[in-house]
């Protein structure tokens, strides 16, 4: 899988190239990031229903539970193993996008090249917090839920909402035209800020697109604050009700 995705990554900067006008290799790892951030949360999920999910499912926990250890353990180690795998594709995803980056720039040189040192590696510890979020909300789905199925429908649900919520409160700010009563739609939306992370504002790629320090959130400590302090809380829950769970 893993490999799978190294492919897909590459194949698409590649052929992006080729419609990107007269910046191909912005269009590239444009497209990189995209596909990186679609990919990924999927690899997470199948990830978290196997170690997890198919450990209740299929009463594997009759042997692993018997051994003399918290139940704790169990969840942070499978945790622990679903992380490491995932920093780990996303390194070796960093490294492909570097070198196909510095390939399509050398073919053809941009007026405003992309940022490929610090801006990129600041670029790529975001999406690594947007990974240990949803890897969080996961394993809290795969200890609740009674169907490996819902960990993906919930997990891919609550990756769609907290990406989106911050964007369409922004649109409805500036354009307030788009819906009838936008004040009052956007005041509904503003309330999953105090329930959700918002992981849209963890996109900042426009950084490493154009190297541009005005693109990094002003608030980017407390962003990076909140979506660890979600992360833990999550894993927290997780463990409450693991060690709460009734097997039958």
């Amino acid at each position: 899988m893993a490999v799978g995705i190294l492919l897909v990554v590459g194949l698409a900067m590649i052929l992006s190239a080729y419609f990107g006008g007269r910046q191909p290799a912005t269009v590239a790892l444009d497209v990189g990031f995209s596909t990186i951030r679609l990919l990924l949360p999927l690899l997470n999920v199948l990830l978290v229903q196997e170690l997890l999910s198919r450990e209740f499912d299929k009463r594997y926990y009759l042997s692993s539970l018997t051994y003399p250890r918290a139940r704790r353990s169990l969840l942070f180690g499978r945790f622990v193993a679903v992380l490491t795998l995932l920093l780990g594709v996303l390194l070796a995803l960093s490294l492909l996008q570097i070198g196909l980056g510095r390939v399509i720039g050398g073919i053809y040189p941009q007026a405003t090249p992309i940022a490929l040192g610090q801006p990129y590696l600041i670029v790529m510890a975001f999406i690594a917090l947007d990974m240990l979020v949803l890897a969080a909300m996961a394993t809290l789905l795969a200890v609740v839920a009674s169907t490996p199925s819902f960990v993906l429908i919930g997990t891919f649900g609550f990756m769609l909402v907290a990406r989106s919520y911050g964007a369409i409160i922004d649109l409805l700010s500036r354009e307030s035209g788009l819906v009838v009563n936008a004040e009052g739609y956007r005041a509904s939306l503003g309330v999953l800020g105090y329930l959700l992370p918002d992981l849209g504002a963890l996109d900042i790629r426009m950084l490493a697109l154009y190297g541009r320090p005005e693109f990094l959130p002003a608030d980017w400590p407390w962003l990076l604050l909140s979506s660890l302090g979600y992360a833990i809380a999550l894993l927290a829950l997780a463990v409450w009700a693991l060690q709460r769970k009734r097997f039958a």
